[in-house]
């Protein structure tokens, strides 16, 4: 019986880190890393070694840096100010309160403001909003695809 519940927390837990890599509250990849390792660590690391535990960890901190990394390289790469960097963060944080919308838009906003209120350019507040917004849609891809590529090694570990 216990054993079945632990089984049940590890495919609980990889399930919500899933939802978690788009959903803004949850911390996704760490919880879906926490499950595979709570999986290996059930079965002794027989099925799942400490070796793919390591790639696997590899893998979610790759992911975890991308996703904070890509916005910050979106807005560097369209010259974005400090104050367009803060007002991105500043945005981040506003638009976990106003649901899936307001963290996918809320970023972009508030570096555009940034950058206008720096700079007092709307075209240029605009493009850096944009490219702000870019790098953290593919952050957000990119950290989507390597918990699935977790998920798959942890699985086909487990099967093989």
């Amino acid at each position: 019986m216990e054993m079945t519940l632990l089984w049940v927390l590890c495919i609980a837990l990889i399930v919500l880190g899933l939802a978690g890599t788009v959903l803004p509250v949850l911390p996704g990849t760490l919880l879906v890393w926490a499950g595979i390792v709570l999986g290996a660590w059930i079965d002794n690391f027989a099925r799942v070694s400490v070796a793919t535990v390591v790639l696997i960890s590899v893998l979610g901190a790759l992911a975890w840096g991308l996703d904070y990394a890509a916005g910050l390289m979106g807005a560097k790469k369209a010259g974005a100010s400090k104050q367009a960097l803060l007002g991105a963060a500043v945005g981040t944080v506003l638009g976990l309160f106003m649901g899936l919308v307001g963290v996918l838009f809320m970023p972009l906003v508030g570096a555009a403001v940034g950058e206008y209120l720096a700079r007092k350019d709307e075209t240029r507040a605009v493009k850096v909003g944009l490219a702000t917004w870019v790098g953290i849609m593919l952050g957000l891809m990119a950290k989507v695809v390597l918990a699935f590529i977790m998920v798959g090694v942890f699985a086909a570990a487990l099967l093989i």
